[in-house]
């Protein structure tokens, strides 16, 4: 699969996204949903030049990286921008982070500096004097703790800095693998830019369109798609610090919002949740699902109730992250699939087991190349080899099937990680914390399939001799020591986790368990 080639304009992100912010002027950019407070796109492109100046008056710069630990608000757009500007990079941080789970980011990052919220300042703090960063900023006053984020948007504004977008980081996520920690994946100026060209086209938002920020902005999904996509068509979008089912059908209402981009358990909610027959969601003309996948029946009875058209889109953190979608348009929509490659992106599916290309209508490992795909991960040349070959081909770890035109529909994985709710979970780094838990001998996590959460991630338990295991507490103990979407959510004793001769778990056998009878 290929297509046609891609002009990318040789600019920062910043740029790019805010290019007709001063002519839009006095027009809402960016909505606080709880308060109603309003950034302009004038005082959007003003804060983002005073905040730049604020970094660089510190001596942030190429190479140097902001830490994001926020929840979903305008002040996300202003730091965002302001850190990829100065010629530095942004690391957006999951706000249900732990303080041990924050700390590994910011140390791998480098992170000089660290933007939190008030409601996260303790954690960020903690996380902030471990990992050796130089000082930490809130959005909000607390003098004797942290800096006031006023203190930087009152300095003097100063212009973008040099920036090399084919080599210049914007952003470093972080994305969780199948081994170990969440690795930081670089994403230069040129990668976005790219990717928002790319997205761009079929997905074809106007000024006239208003979104609603309900997926988070450190994920790529919401900082790509909601984020910078809407500020560069000139959208409104409307932010919401955590998602609440009737706070989100509040602000569709209020704000009469066009386009939807979601996840599957918010779509499950949209198809089956009583609370929407009594919403008036009449201005939605356009939804999208990412993520992880959607199935058939989910979409045509969501179309049926929003009377509105339902599509899905495909992508991961390391591709900026889209790679595949639906059209904006109910004619070239085919329910199942995500779309085909966009444009500027080569996409083949390979046999695991050959490294063969197969055919329409068989089934493939998607393999991703394109100017989207990422730099690498941070300070891990293993894991790039292992993600990216030498010819430049992404493997995603996803198994497709396209048809004749393209057309892709996800079907399986190769990789392992858990998919709950549209979040990644690495079960080795569960494994390895239960393995540190007094009365558990062994471990393994795999994902079982939940109808709302897409998967729950299980502990398979072998305990330790003399001892007796109580799984709610066991439950509970590794909730205080991850983020809410990493909980174990089941336990089932085991004699022995099964095991290749190389020390591997063996995970289908794990899974399997699950399906056999009885």
């Amino acid at each position: 699969m290929s297509q046609a080639d891609l002009a990318i304009p040789d600019v920062d992100v910043t740029s790019f996204v805010l290019e007709q912010a001063a002519e839009r002027g006095e027009k809402p950019a960016l909505i606080d949903g709880p308060s109603g407070r309003t950034l302009t796109y004038a005082e959007l492109g003003e804060q983002i030049a005073a905040m730049r100046g604020g970094l660089a008056a510190r001596g942030f710069g190429r190479g140097d990286a902001l830490a994001i630990y926020l929840p979903n608000t305008p002040e996300y757009a202003v730091a965002f921008h302001a850190a990829a500007s100065a010629g530095g990079r942004a690391t957006t941080a999951n706000p249900l982070y732990t303080a041990r789970e924050l700390g590994h980011q910011l140390h791998d990052s480098g992170a000089r500096f660290l933007l939190t919220a008030p409601a996260l300042l303790d954690t960020a703090l903690a996380a902030a004097e471990e990992a050796g960063v130089e000082e930490v900023f809130v959005a909000g006053e607390d003098p004797d703790q942290a800096t006031p984020l006023a203190e930087l948007l009152a300095a003097e504004p100063v212009p973008v800095a040099e920036i090399d977008a084919a080599a210049d980081l914007a952003v470093l996520p972080y994305s969780s693998g199948t081994t170990g920690l969440p690795k930081g994946v670089m994403l230069s100026h040129r990668n976005l830019v790219a990717n928002l060209i790319q997205a761009g086209e079929p997905l074809a938002l106007t000024e006239d369109d208003a979104l609603v920020g309900c997926l988070p902005f450190f994920h790529i999904y919401g900082m790509t798609v909601i984020m910078n996509l809407g500020l560069r068509h000139g959208a409104t979008i409307v932010t919401m610090p955590r998602f609440d089912l009737a706070e989100f059908l509040a602000l569709i209402e209020r704000h009469r919002v066009t386009v939807g981009f979601v996840v599957p358990p918010i779509a499950l909610a949209l198809a089956k949740h009583p609370a929407i027959d009594d919403a008036d969601l009449s201005s939605l003309r356009f939804l999208m699902s990412g993520a992880a996948p959607l199935g058939p029946e989910l979409v045509e009875a969501v179309e049926a109730r929003l009377e509105c058209m339902v599509a899905q889109g495909y992508g991961m953190t390391e591709t900026s992250p889209v790679t595949h979608t639906i059209p904006m348009d109910p004619e070239r929509n085919r329910i199942g699939t995500v779309g085909p490659p966009l444009r500027g992106t080569e996409c083949r599916l390979v046999d695991p087991e050959s490294g063969e290309g197969v055919g329409p209508g068989e089934r493939g490992e998607v393999w991703i190349r394109g100017p989207q795909v990422m730099q690498g991960y941070l300070n891990n040349e293993e894991a790039t080899a292992a993600t990216i070959d030498a010819d430049g081909w992404l493997h995603t770890g996803d198994i497709g099937i396209a048809d004749e035109d393209e057309y892709c529909a996800i079907v399986d994985r190769l990789k392992e990680l858990i998919k709950y709710k549209g979040f990644q979970v690495p079960p080795a780094e569960l494994e390895a914390l239960l393995l540190g838990y007094p009365a558990v001998a062994d471990a393994a996590v795999v994902g079982v399939p939940d109808e709302e959460a897409g998967e729950l991630p299980k502990a398979f338990v072998v305990v330790a001799p003399g001892e007796e295991l109580d799984h709610e507490e066991l439950i509970a103990w590794v909730a205080e020591r991850v983020a809410p979407q990493k909980k174990i959510r089941l336990i089932e004793e085991i004699e022995a986790v099964p095991k290749s001769a190389s020390g591997k778990i063996l995970r289908r056998e794990l899974t399997a368990r699950e399906h056999s009878p009885g």
